[in-house]
């Protein structure tokens, strides 16, 4: 488990924090392996998928059971839902033009990387895939991710406006992830349950994954986490 933080020329006002849990596998190099980015949730930090969600034990495991090895790195998006914002801040400029580049200069294979993420990070995990700004993207994965398929004033902390929600609509991007391998799950009991699943319905080529008894917490993606492991190392190795 590595630590570090950056000031982001996309997100000023705070200091950026990471984090990145790397095997250790005897004759390879400290840091040569692909790599999948998390994205968190709302609320939600940098340390959150391995502090709460245990992500380095689970891909202890997957290890342990002949996995392919990858990196785990996660860093801090604020509240900002992984786009470009009124504020001025941008996200996911962050990720694509300072941090993947940062993984790359410390010896990380970009050209094999994963997203995944959960709720707010997986609606920016799946918009990030979709707008293929990460030429070295092998799969994505997305937990409970808060989606919709029109704009609502409900959701006005995600979306500046509905000219901002129509430029980062992630429905109507849906065939731009035809060619890519993707899982997406989530919780029966979840309030974003009927949206997610029309979301899967409409894709291209069919989601891995799917919809599982649980709710929108953190039983629900520990309970899914190993799977979602399991599938990226399988296209990252």
């Amino acid at each position: 488990m590595t630590t570090g933080s950056f000031v982001s020329t996309f997100r000023p006002a705070a200091a950026t924090l990471w984090t990145i849990a790397t095997p250790a596998v005897p004759g390879r190099g400290a840091t040569d392996y692909p790599v999948a980015v998390f994205l968190h949730g709302l609320g939600g930090n940098n340390r959150g998928i391995f502090d709460v969600l245990g992500a380095q034990a689970v891909l202890g495991r997957h290890l342990a059971a002949g996995g392919a090895p990858f990196a785990i790195a996660a860093v801090d998006g604020g509240d900002t839902w992984w786009h470009a914002r009124a504020d001025g801040s941008d996200t996911q400029s962050m990720l694509v033009k300072e941090f993947v580049p940062f993984l790359g200069g410390e010896g990380y294979d970009l050209g094999r990387i994963g997203l995944f993420g959960v709720s707010m990070g997986g609606f920016g995990s799946l918009l990030l895939a979709s707008q293929a700004r990460l030429p070295g993207l092998r799969a994505v994965a997305a937990m409970s991710p808060a989606v919709w398929a029109s704009y609502d004033a409900g959701i006005e902390s995600a979306f500046d406006s509905p000219a901002d929600f129509a430029a980062n609509d992630v429905f109507a991007l849906r065939p731009r992830l035809a060619a890519t391998p993707k899982r997406i799950d989530c919780g029966t009991e979840d309030e974003l349950f009927a949206t997610v699943r029309d979301y899967v319905r409409g894709l291209p080529v069919p989601a891995e994954g799917g919809f599982q008894p649980g709710g929108h917490d953190e039983a629900y993606w520990r309970s899914v986490l190993p799977n979602v492991v399991s599938f990226l190392g399988w296209h990252l190795g």
